[in-house]
């Protein structure tokens, strides 16, 4: 339902409760029926009502319906079931999200709600040690498309990757590139153990080897410069990354460096900190926080006895890090691996006794993603050793296909990636089926003939027939699924919505309702509603970053 729709019914309610039930606070909130045959809004505020005030529901419904002033936007208003009031609105409030549509354009759907408001994103974050996997592959979708929802709703988002580049894991990759420098071979006793196996591998080495410059780091040719090896390797890996979010069309406003929080003295003025609050001891030689006062499950070792910090202390290093420079809205996208982390890294947070917000970070964690090739389970990428990786998925179908199928699913359920689906023209491939409906839509147009500069309610008022009218109700509820999707965190909701007005497009071009109809009247209107179709699923698309061609 259009916003100002619904605000001007649900003040109508507001007014009818005054006289009714003068006394109450309560705010009267409007619903989808389920069904369409029970109208076009529904509002449960009389059984709301009903028990406090001592009346049957139903009857107070009633009350409700005599006392509601006359309102132009509203056809009928009935009692159903124990005591819902469902609206039915006239054909002109019906139509008039098809004059909405074509008078904004682009900004259909958008609002500024929260205008000024900062919230930061942290998404994909992968070690630079490989190629990035398919479950990177939904992080970029989850992220992206996340962040453009946000925006939509008036947030100014900052989008950040977070590189691990320091640890073990690079500790491995510099080693693996020794290795492969040297001649040796994954399968070769002297390989070391725990190395990466890829063929990227050897494209590192090789690279070293011939002295290349990658993002402004050249390489020494020293095989035997572990440093020298793993400052090229990292930044060889950092270019591979970034070009593959490139392709996919993932951009990023900062990348933070982990490193950078020893380099800066960041991990030991919040180990510092938190020890200055009292919530340290130490015990066996280690120093502890007493994580379990905000809510662990048990103490958590900072500094191990031989002096390294374990691996929650810079994460909690790099929170603070986002508190101070003004990002207290923050939304991490990562893996559901990561779920144990949540409370230490909170507890840290508490722990400094800053005012940090006890739910600070929010998190999305997603689960894994499975890929399916010619109908068997694919695991294994030579390109990575062990994985499939992004650009293996972009290869195999294309960028639109892999953004808008990462995002088809809840992020907490596991997800198949069907690759024969993806590239399939047919109703099964749901990126297809809501690429043709725009490309129908076009077709259509193109054969029409007539240009749509604006409308008004006389020029839509033809707009009567039930598979215009289900279009038009598809069209009317893209504000409140935007809105949905930013307060739920659930991009998903957008997929889901284009699928529906899709299917509302196929249905009336597929049904009895020709646009191509000798009666200009009726032409012109369904040219216009269909005008006002190709916009929305132009934006909603945008929104996923994903193409609206004209032919398929």
């Amino acid at each position: 339902m259009l916003s100002h729709i619904r605000t001007q019914i649900t003040d109508s309610f507001i007014l009818a409760l005054k006289s009714v039930a003068p006394e109450s606070t309560a705010t009267p909130v409007l619903e989808r029926p389920k069904q369409a045959a029970h109208g076009d809004a529904a509002c449960n505020i009389a059984m709301q009502l009903a028990k406090p005030l001592g009346k049957n529901p139903r009857e107070l419904a009633q009350n409700i319906i005599d006392a509601m002033p006359a309102n132009s936007l509203i056809a009928a208003l009935e009692i159903a079931g124990p005591g819902f009031i469902n609206i039915r609105l006239t054909d002109a409030a019906k139509q008039s999200v098809v004059q909405a549509v074509i008078e904004q354009g682009e900004a259909f759907g958008l609002s500024d709600a929260h205008q000024g408001e900062r919230v930061m994103l942290e998404f994909v974050s992968a070690n630079p040690t490989g190629p990035l996997h398919v479950g990177h592959a939904r992080q970029a979708a989850l992220g992206d498309i996340l962040g453009s929802v946000l925006s939509s709703q008036g947030y100014d988002v900052h989008r950040e990757f977070y590189y691990n580049d320091a640890g073990q894991q690079i500790a491995n990759l510099a080693i693996s590139v020794q290795a492969r420098g040297k001649g040796l071979g994954v399968d070769d006793a002297a390989f070391p153990e725990g190395g990466y196996r890829g063929d990227y591998i050897v494209d590192i080495a090789n690279a070293y080897l011939a002295g290349e410059t990658v993002n402004g780091v050249t390489a020494q040719k020293n095989i035997d410069d572990l440093d020298a090896v793993r400052d090229f390797a990292v930044a060889y890996l950092r270019r591979e990354q970034d070009l593959d979010l490139q392709a996919f069309g993932v951009r990023f406003d900062n990348y933070f460096l982990e490193s950078s929080l020893y380099t800066t003295g960041a991990v030991e003025q919040t180990v510092a900190r938190l020890s200055e609050m009292g919530h340290t001891y130490e015990e066996g030689g280690a120093l502890w926080l007493r994580t379990t006062d905000f809510g662990d499950d048990k103490d958590r070792v900072m500094r191990k006895a031989e002096g390294g910090y374990t691996y929650f202390v810079p994460d909690v290093a790099y929170h603070l890090n986002k508190w101070n420079r003004g990002f207290h809205k923050v939304i991490n996208i990562q893996g559901s691996d990561h779920h144990g982390t949540i409370a230490r890294v909170r507890a840290g947070l508490q722990a400094s006794d800053l005012g940090i917000a006890k739910n600070y970070p929010d998190y999305i964690l997603h689960k894994m993603v499975m890929v399916f090739k010619d109908g068997q389970e694919v695991k294994i990428s030579k390109r990575a050793g062990s994985y499939v990786t992004l650009r293996d998925l972009i290869d195999w179908t294309n960028k639109d296909a892999v953004r808008f199928l990462m995002i088809s699913r809840k992020a907490d359920t596991e997800f198949v990636f069907d690759v024969d689906v993806a590239v399939s023209q047919s109703d099964e491939n749901p990126v297809y089926y809501v690429q043709y409906a725009h490309a129908r839509i076009c077709s259509i147009l193109e054969k029409a003939g007539i240009e749509v500069n604006g409308t008004d309610a006389q020029t839509l008022a033809p707009l009567v027939a039930p598979s215009e009218v289900a279009l038009m109700q598809e069209m009317s509820l893209y504000f409140d699924t935007l809105k949905a999707a930013a307060d739920d965190l659930a991009p998903h909701h957008v997929v889901y919505y284009l699928k529906d007005l899709a299917s509302a497009v196929h249905s009336f071009c597929g049904g009895n309702e020709r646009v191509l109809t000798d009666d200009l009247a009726l032409k012109t209107a369904r040219v216009h509603l269909l005008t006002a179709a190709r916009r929305v699923l132009v934006n909603g698309l945008s929104l996923l970053g994903v193409s609206a061609p004209n032919r398929m």
